[in-house]
């Protein structure tokens, strides 16, 4: 069986504003993919990984869950790495074993519509932010050439990102690609200078098999990541 350790997990930052707090609770009840974990987390559908000691003293993260409602989790049915290679730890999530609410949730990836939206955030948030160019050459290379939930997903896990920063028509969202869902919200000025499919230093981010180029509104694209 392979492990992934995990080192550092219990002196995580604890992150304010439009940014989740990362949390670290407890297993009390476990029933099949059903968790109960105390403390709660911050806010629903955000993601959490279930980290198990075992005999030998070693720790590993052996699975990812999503609070659906207020300390109640359900497992994730989606391995932790982009990695179809690598074999899936099959321990199963027992009471008493450690819950990291927002695993890397300092990792994050930011969709804007410009530069200087991009900037303007950036400089705001201390996080450890995810360059964009990374996100539109993995799609571009995908052949999808738009965000989507399922390319998000795969970043994420591929990039180690815990988080999408996305800027929509007035307001700036915060998507957990693990759990697939908007954990937090704020007002944000709708800008009316866009670039196409989203701010990167690449002019072009290409979709399809014969190298066609994407031309869909930025706004009518983040729309569809909800």
């Amino acid at each position: 069986m392979s492990k992934i350790l995990i080192g550092l997990l219990f002196s995580l930052p604890l992150f304010a504003d439009l940014f989740p707090v990362t949390t670290q609770s407890t297993i009390t009840n476990a029933n099949n993919n059903i968790l109960q974990i105390s403390p709660a987390f911050p806010v629903n559908g955000m993601s959490g990984i279930i980290i198990h000691t075992y005999k030998d003293g070693a720790s590993a993260a052996t699975t990812a869950a999503v609070q659906n409602e207020n300390g109640i989790l359900t497992i994730i049915d989606s391995p932790l790495m982009e990695n179809g290679k690598l074999p899936q730890i099959a321990t199963k999530a027992i009471v008493g074993d450690k819950v990291i609410g927002g695993y890397l949730y300092d990792n994050v990836l930011l969709l804007a519509p410009n530069q200087n939206t991009y900037n303007e955030i950036t400089s705001k948030y201390k996080k450890n932010w995810i360059n964009p160019d990374n996100y539109a050459s993995f799609i571009s290379q995908k052949r999808d050439g738009v965000p989507t939930k399922e390319n998000l997903s795969s970043f994420a896990k591929s990039y180690q990102v815990g988080l999408i920063a996305i800027v929509k028509k007035d307001s700036i969202v915060i998507y957990d690609p693990l759990s697939q869902r908007i954990i937090s919200k704020e007002p944000f000025a709708t800008q009316t200078q866009t670039q196409t499919p989203f701010f990167s230093n690449f002019e072009k981010v290409r979709t399809g098999w014969f190298g066609s180029t994407v031309d869909e509104n930025y706004y009518t694209l983040m729309e569809q990541i909800n």
